[in-house]
């Protein structure tokens, strides 16, 4: 497999083992979420253990307001951080 196809894979796996833990593999509870969050970006979310923090994300990553955050809203999430993380490091090469 390519690296992109493995990078890909590899989000799939991860959505789905947090998923699964309540027995829903389909969508991430806030629970769940701040869990992923905490083990998962330990270094791009140093707030992930702030209560308000965790809500904050949720509520945003929650767009059609289910109280759950399916995994095309989870990839959307991924995405956007990636692409602050894609800028961030362009502006500290550039210096």
């Amino acid at each position: 497999m390519s690296q992109l196809e493995t990078a890909m894979g590899m989000i799939i796996a991860v959505f789905d083992n947090y998923a699964k833990a309540d027995g829903n593999r389909q969508t991430l509870t806030k629970a769940e979420l701040k869990t992923l969050l905490e083990n998962e970006f330990p270094n791009f979310l140093a707030s992930g253990k702030d209560k308000d923090a965790i809500d904050t994300v949720f509520k945003n990553l929650d767009e059609n307001g289910d109280s759950e955050v399916d995994f095309k809203e989870f990839v959307i999430f991924v995405a956007a951080l990636t692409c602050c993380c894609h800028k961030y490091f362009e502006q500290i090469t550039a210096k």
